[in-house]
């Protein structure tokens, strides 16, 4: 069965600028959705807290919430409402779980992010169980992933990185075009397909997750290496967030350095944060600001690759001329980075402080849990057998390699600028 419908559609990517900017409209002017209680330490704490009438009360709004939403995305884009509405609860029930372990305080000391369980959770349904074509073809990805990548613009704000100089963002420019052109080549040297090596090589310079979906976006490409690439940026965040903050330690990096090293090389900003937290104060302010000053080239970071992607690889079906017309551009360019820079220029220059304070942390949840949702659907839809087949191991080389470039370029231009 199809779960698709011939009627009145809006291109996808401008589906999810007019969702996220409903979502902002609403926190802004009509009511702001309550953040749900995940946190919990023991069985007490589950019962009184993350079950409590009132909190399952706001959690049971939120899904109301955010299915009205996905319903709205899935009509726009013509995908079948129907089976939209028969996927989601199944799919926000996942994610529920997941929030509820990565909200357990043993898990949050180790910052595992409800990401990783939504994807293993996923991963695992999928696998074991065979699920019906209508249920994966239902499922709003793309549409999730982008919805957050929206959202995510209300919280790279322009004045904050600016205001601890501008050394974050060179060292930001600076990592990112050096570490990207190294990924790339490598890539290429090892013969990793064109879609994988433009995910990789922003990945692993930019903001890990954020920039590989965003790279994805513009390139229109797979899903399935999407979430290839997403797996591996979060099984190796994971040991460099713990083994970093010691290595710094052993070799008594001042704090600036350490931060600037964490911030430019770790790929989550979870991560950073709680490697940050590892080493001071100082670490985790340095290494917060580098992270949005990369943060901030994501969305010229797909521009770019947009622009590339479509000059290297158009066909005469689509361009009759030697060359891409600026039509064929903009056709090709990822429309959701609009949605990422206005709300970031929004909220950068148009929102007061005191309103921006007011509606970050419901924006931020919801952020979170169109993230987690996205995460959980990859995994459903993705066969884990293809993540560890023998075509899988060239692009693991690339990017662990990649990685330990990053790690090294990154500590020699902390130094140089934080030292």
């Amino acid at each position: 069965m199809s779960a698709t419908s011939k009627q009145f559609t809006i291109h996808e990517d401008w589906t999810v600028v007019i969702l996220g900017f409903i979502i902002i409209g609403i926190s802004l002017f009509v009511f702001l959705p309550e953040v749900p209680v995940f946190s919990w330490s023991n069985i007490g704490d589950l019962k009184t807290k993350v079950f409590d009438s009132a909190n399952l009360k706001t959690i049971f709004i939120q899904f109301i919430y955010l299915i009205s939403i996905g319903t709205l995305g899935a009509f726009l884009i013509g995908k079948s409402v129907k089976y939209f509405l028969l996927t989601f609860p199944i799919v926000y029930l996942f994610t529920l779980t997941a929030l509820i372990l990565a909200g357990n305080s043993a898990v949050k000391s180790i910052n595992l992010e409800a990401v990783i369980f939504s994807l293993i959770i996923g991963l695992a349904i999928g696998n074991f169980f065979k699920l019906p074509e209508w249920f994966r073809s239902a499922l709003s990805t793309e549409v999730f992933v982008k919805i957050g990548l929206v959202l995510l613009g209300t919280g790279v704000i322009f004045s904050d990185i600016l205001k601890a100089g501008s050394l974050g963002l060179i060292q930001a420019l600076v990592v990112v075009l050096s570490v990207w052109y190294f990924a790339f080549w490598l890539c290429r040297k090892l013969k990793v397909d064109d879609e994988l090596t433009m995910m990789i090589s922003s990945a692993v310079s930019i903001c890990g997750v954020s920039a590989a979906i965003a790279t994805s976006g513009a390139i229109k490409g797979d899903s399935k290496k999407l979430s290839y690439v997403i797996s591996i940026v979060l099984v190796t965040a994971i040991p460099m967030m713990i083994f970093m903050p010691i290595i710094a330690k052993y070799f008594n990096f001042p704090e600036e350095v350490t931060g600037a090293w964490l911030g430019g090389s770790i790929d989550t900003s979870g991560a950073v944060a709680a490697s940050g937290t590892l080493v001071g104060e100082t670490a985790l302010k340095i290494s917060t600001i580098v992270k949005f000053s990369q943060n901030v080239l994501l969305g010229l970071a797909a521009f770019a690759i947009s622009v590339y992607w479509t000059y290297s690889h158009n066909t005469s079906s689509e361009i009759a001329a030697s060359k891409p017309t600026l039509k064929v551009i903009w056709e090709r360019f990822p429309k959701f980075v609009i949605g990422f820079i206005a709300a970031s220029l929004l909220f950068s220059f148009f929102i007061t402080p005191e309103t921006r304070d007011g509606v970050k942390d419901s924006l931020k949840n919801l952020q979170g849990i169109w993230f987690a949702l996205a995460f959980t659907s990859i995994g459903l839809e993705t066969n884990f057998k293809d993540l560890l087949s023998n075509n899988s191991r060239k692009p693991l080389y690339a990017f662990l390699i990649a990685q330990l470039f990053n790690v090294i370029v990154t500590l020699l231009i902390a130094f140089l600028l934080f030292g």
